[in-house]
């Protein structure tokens, strides 16, 4: 009987740790309390289904918005309409008890609307490397995978550091980062963009400009004069062929227009170390143009 006693308590124990109340806080420092960890899961950014796959809570989504393409896995789930865009009704229906939303990118009257629904909202918007790796680990908290989201935390920061090691004290290189062609738009200091930038020894152009994604004319550009010019894409899309009508321009004349992996450097999300270590071999070879 002792030892039947024993094992009713053990289980008693591990019933009231699985379903006690966790409270974390999201990126804008809103605290977001469950009473049990998340067991049906709506992420609204890919970004966000991203982090959550790494963290080790991948089922525990039951949908996700449009785009939301990685891992493999992640474009079976129900969609949920665009991020900027989403179908209400539908996420109603998926019965979450957890919603993670992307802060610049939802419309905020639509995360509000959810909330009013009595549905917790954490609302994600990782500026920074360590922001990152925060997130990792405040999900699993909330999805009750704290193992997985401490390994893949762990494992983010040693690659994050190692790249930091690798590329200090490197000299500068100014770039601007076309994020769209008409209008003409880019990113500020405050955007994931610049934290990977900074990390490779480049200086964002428009870094200090107020709005996350300001429009800019070219003349700003050509008084700026980079020495590198980057936008997401391939070879197919061209975005950058209309800076060779301006052959003076720094990052024109020594050959300096790339495109870079939008998915690894436009989502904030474990795969921007991958990002980061593209766009680091891409301002070393800038340092070395003549």
């Amino acid at each position: 009987m002792r030892a039947a006693a024993g094992a009713l308590l053990c289980f008693a124990a591990f019933s009231t740790a699985a379903h006690a109340a966790v409270t974390v806080k999201d990126d804008l420092g809103n605290e977001i309390t469950l009473q049990q960890p998340a067991r049906r899961i709506v992420s609204l950014a890919p970004h966000v289904t991203e982090l959550l796959y790494a963290a080790g809570a991948g089922d525990r989504l039951v949908g996700a918005s449009n785009f939301s393409d990685y891992p493999a896995a992640a474009a079976k789930l129900p969609s949920v309409g665009s991020f900027a865009a989403l179908d209400l009704e539908r996420v109603l229906s998926l019965k979450p008890d957890l919603i993670v939303g992307w802060h610049s990118g939802n419309k905020p009257s639509q995360l509000a609307r959810l909330r009013e629904f009595g549905i917790p909202v954490y609302e994600s918007q990782p500026a920074d490397f360590g922001m990152i790796a925060d997130a990792l680990e405040k999900l699993s908290r909330l999805a009750g995978t704290d193992a997985a989201g401490k390994a893949a935390a762990g494992d983010f920061r040693a690659r994050w550091q190692a790249l930091q090691a690798r590329y200090q004290g490197r000299a500068e290189v100014s770039v601007f980062y076309q994020i769209w062609s008409q209008p003409l738009m880019t990113l500020n200091g405050q955007h994931m963009v610049s934290a990977v930038l900074r990390l490779c020894g480049g200086r964002n152009i428009f870094a200090g400009l107020p709005q996350l994604a300001p429009t800019v004319n070219i003349e700003a550009v050509l008084a700026a004069d980079p020495q590198v010019i980057l936008a997401p894409g391939d070879a197919r899309d061209r975005p950058l062929e209309r800076w060779r009508d301006y052959p003076a321009l720094r990052a024109v004349r020594q050959n300096q227009l790339h495109t870079v992996n939008a998915d690894w450097l436009n989502r904030a999300g474990p795969r921007v170390l991958d990002a980061a270590g593209e766009v680091c071999g891409l301002l070393d070879q800038a340092r070395s143009a003549k």
